[in-house]
């Protein structure tokens, strides 16, 4: 029998560590095999104790190589010109890519065949087969790098008093049933490549910058690092009416958080691009990539419709407190906004979802009103409806005047009338 290496065939003279590498390129590959006893040019040396060599190129094979590939290697004993040699057939693997243990998801790591060679694979080609073994869940994935900490979620989850760990990290998926770190694990470990971008700019424009910052590593770092930086821009603002002080923020607090969760949880982090806040005087912009899942169009998010791209990091989440329900974030941010004249505004495209929050104290200086009105436009939206008691309780003021200033509000359409008589009452102008 003549020998000759190919893509599909590769000759030994003995048994070396070197073999791993020529398994992995066949079984990310479409398979082929090994030779041992025969060298490079087809000369037949034979070789000797092939009993215990084949235990120690099981091994070697069994120990070193990731996923478990030994389910499509076979080792068989042949007689080639009356001596013994050792063939191994190796079929293609059904968890590529296959790689060595020791170096990772790497192109150190993984091979492929080129021609009669084992050569590392590209980072491209390594993505590519994750994506046909694994689907095209991003966060079931498994993760380029194998080397993560978790020294943020720890602390984030002993906190909350969940624990985490051990067997825990495959209960919450962040390694798959290999013990192998999955995207989800990379999206919460310290190593998370993926960053949030925040800019301060002066005035209504992208013009002239005041500050910005980039909030890296685990994504329950980054949540609590850009909420910190963005509330220090959410101003409390006081005005006075005699002696009574009354504080507002720019912002809801809740509708903050929520946008920040929104654009965190159901980002498509198979890009790479970047989350970004920016800040102006009057609004907030939260932009994310992915844009809405298929299927899902905007009205249904206004509604509170939610089909989850990361189902996984969502449960997590959820598991942690930091959302109460799927399809919530929407309405919560909407609720928190009731009764003011600039609502948050949505904007989808095919690859950005951006969500706009509106400075609460911003609108009201723009809209001219006096620092009674504002009142009575904010006890309105806290209680949905007033009536001329109400008013007069909050600014301390007569029957009369109560009555004048809710009839100034009326004929500006500021407010208007719902029932009549004695039931007459205030709600604010839809």
């Amino acid at each position: 029998m003549q020998f000759t290496e190919s893509s599909t065939l590769e000759l030994k003279r003995q048994v070396v560590d070197d073999i791993r590498k020529t398994v992995i390129a066949f079984a990310n590959s479409e398979g082929g095999t090994i030779y041992i006893g025969i060298d490079d040019d087809g000369t037949v040396v034979g070789v000797k104790d092939i009993g215990d060599e084949m235990l120690r190129l099981s091994n070697i094979i069994r120990d070193a190589i990731k996923p478990d590939v030994t389910m499509f290697v076979s080792y068989v004993q042949e007689k080639e010109k009356d001596k013994d040699i050792i063939k191994v057939t190796v079929q293609k693997g059904t968890e590529c890519p296959y790689y060595l243990q020791n170096k990772g998801l790497r192109p150190e790591g993984v091979f492929v065949r080129q021609g009669a060679s084992s050569v590392p694979a590209t980072e491209s080609s390594i993505r590519r087969m994750i994506m046909e073994t694994d689907g095209d869940s991003y966060e079931k994935m498994r993760s380029l790098n194998q080397e993560l900490t978790f020294d943020a979620a720890i602390e984030e989850f002993k906190v909350r008093g969940i624990p985490f760990g051990g067997n825990h990290l495959k209960t919450l998926h962040l390694v798959n049933e290999d013990g192998i770190y999955t995207n989800l694990g990379l999206l919460l470990s310290d190593q998370c490549t993926h960053i949030i971008k925040a800019a301060v700019f002066e005035g209504k424009e992208k013009a002239v910058f005041k500050d910005r910052r980039e909030f890296t590593g685990s994504l329950l770092k980054q949540l609590n690092d850009a909420f910190a930086y963005i509330s220090q821009y959410n101003r409390v603002r006081a005005e006075f009416t005699g002696l009574y002080r009354n504080d507002k923020k720019d912002y809801p607090d809740e509708a903050l958080r929520e946008a920040l969760l929104n654009v965190l949880v159901h980002r498509d982090y198979a890009y790479s691009a970047n989350t970004l806040i920016s800040v102006f005087d009057d609004r907030i912009e939260f932009v994310s990539v992915g844009g809405l899942v298929k299927g899902i169009n905007l009205s249904d998010i206004m509604l509170g419709v939610s089909a989850t791209r990361n189902e996984r990091l969502a449960n997590i989440f959820y598991r942690l407190t930091l959302i109460e329900a799927y399809g919530t974030g929407v309405p919560k941010i909407l609720n928190s906004y009731k009764g003011f004249a600039v609502q948050p505004e949505f904007e989808t495209t095919d690859n950005a979802f951006k969500i706009t929050l509106p400075n609460q104290n911003e609108q009201l200086q723009d809209s001219g009103l006096n620092s009674d009105e504002k009142r009575i436009i904010d006890l309105a939206a806290r209680l949905g409806e007033i009536k001329r008691k109400d008013v007069e309780a909050e600014l301390d003021v007569s029957q009369t005047m109560a009555g004048r200033i809710l009839k100034s509000m009326v004929n500006k359409q500021l407010i208007e009338t719902a029932g009549q008589g004695k039931k007459t009452a205030y709600v604010l102008k839809k």
